[in-house]
């Protein structure tokens, strides 16, 4: 979080991580084709051949609070490849607010968990552990066939007890909610450590 006082901007990062596959540039995509122009800036993907995200989304909202203060949101996406470790590592310093997009399918249970795992280890070697940072959980392709009951996407990816959204991010369902959420609680935890208001 970068605070300007002198221009009363606020400046935070939400990165959207999560496996290969599981819809965070979708839900980019989405939030960047409804969202009022004024309210946005572009959308920067980089895209190789034959991969998705090489390395990430980003894409800054706008929003005013009172008092004059203009708070941007920079939203990421990491790449969900396993050799891209190093590329996920590089976006999540510096993260405000963190959306893990989760694949439902009982199929990518074990992806889930694996950068999962790794997105939890590298916030702690950057000593900004995941129990001091906002956390939502979305559990998308809800209209997969395999897609797991959401009780048991709790029980083995949420430990936090973080707030969840389901989620069909191609069909734009649960997209804005999640980012409804995630910037709620990222602003609350602005005025909670810096004391803006």
């Amino acid at each position: 979080m970068l605070i300007d006082s002198i221009k009363k901007e606020i400046n935070c990062k939400i990165v959207y991580y999560g496996p290969a596959l599981s819809g965070k540039t979708t839900n980019l995509k989405y939030i960047f084709d409804k969202l009022n122009p004024n309210h946005r800036g572009e959308l920067v993907s980089v895209d190789t051949k034959g991969e998705r995200t090489l390395f990430f989304d980003f894409l800054p909202v706008e929003i005013k609070l009172p008092g004059g203060f203009k708070v941007r949101f920079h939203l990421y996406t990491v790449p969900g490849q396993f050799f891209y470790k190093a590329s996920r590592r590089l976006v999540l310093r510096g993260a405000d607010g963190l959306v893990y997009v989760a694949d439902s399918s009982a199929s990518r249970m074990e992806s889930n968990l694996q950068i999962l795992v790794e997105m939890v280890q590298t916030l702690r070697d950057y000593n900004n552990p995941l129990e001091r940072l906002p956390l939502v959980m979305q559990y998308n392709k809800r209209d997969a066939s395999d897609a797991m009951p959401v009780n048991e996407l709790e029980a083995k990816l949420n430990k936090w007890n973080a707030p969840h959204v389901e989620s069909i991010a191609i069909n734009g369902v649960g997209v804005f909610q999640t980012l409804d959420l995630i910037t709620k609680m990222v602003l609350k935890d602005i005025v909670h450590k810096a004391g803006v208001k």
